[in-house]
């Protein structure tokens, strides 16, 4: 589904050969169709509350959450949206390789006082989504995104776009995730069917419970077919 090139220094370069998004090169596949689905799931929830700004996450690393969160902002643009899709992984990014952009600056280059939102977001080839690279890895991840600048590049991020993605790092490895979930709309935990731990998942859904995060919901990733109908879905939501 993915090719995945050699990585090169995060923080200055990128893979050139990145990995192939099934939204953007097969929108019309039964998998793109399954994000679509999930995005008007989504919509569904907020129907009386909005939902602008929507974390991305899983228990541990491996499950697919980075991929979810990418074609997750790729099929809300497709809908005409204008979106904001920022790797909060500071301690270890790869939406960038995505899209084959570079990550010289980002998230922690703003938060830094170095640069600004609007000097540091890349266009990407699909209309109306921007990416928000995490930048170059901080020593201090956790108290970057706890600060009063995060707080403040969020709010300015909502007044320029529709939907901001938050791809965060895995619940149960650092701390980071129960902060940015705490005062985003919502929260859409992913769980790879292949190898995740259930006790690992209840963890991670107490966590969020725990900050008072909005949990929008549960996309099973490489989940197996059951049955003639299913047999060509790779993602389930529920």
């Amino acid at each position: 589904m993915f090719k995945f090139g050699k990585r090169k220094n995060a923080n200055t370069q990128y893979d050139k050969t990145g990995r192939d998004l099934i939204t953007l090169h097969k929108p019309k596949s039964p998998i793109s169709e399954q994000y679509r689905t999930i995005r008007t799931n989504l919509e569904f929830t907020a129907v009386d509350d909005e939902l602008q700004t929507i974390v991305v996450t899983s228990s541990t690393s491996g499950e697919g959450k980075s991929t979810t969160a990418s074609n997750l902002a790729v099929v809300y643009a497709q809908q005409g949206k204008r979106v904001l899709l920022m790797d909060c992984d500071m301690r270890r990014p790869t939406v960038h390789f995505t899209f084959r952009l570079p990550n010289g600056i980002g998230i922690s280059s703003v938060l830094a006082k170095k640069t600004t939102l609007e000097k540091s977001v890349h266009e990407t080839k699909v209309e109306g989504l921007h990416l928000l690279a995490a930048g170059p890895i901080p020593p201090n991840p956790s108290e970057l995104l706890s600060s009063k600048m995060m707080t403040r590049l969020i709010e300015e991020a909502k007044e320029k776009y529709d939907v901001i993605i938050l791809d965060a790092p895995p619940m149960m490895q650092v701390a980071d995730t129960r902060i940015l979930a705490r005062d985003a709309d919502g929260v859409v935990l992913v769980v790879g069917c292949d190898k995740s731990d259930r006790n690992m998942v209840l963890k991670a859904k107490e966590q969020l419970v725990m900050a008072d995060a909005h949990i929008l919901g549960v996309v099973l990733n490489r989940r197996e077919p059951q049955g003639t109908d299913d047999q060509y879905y790779y993602y389930g939501y529920e």
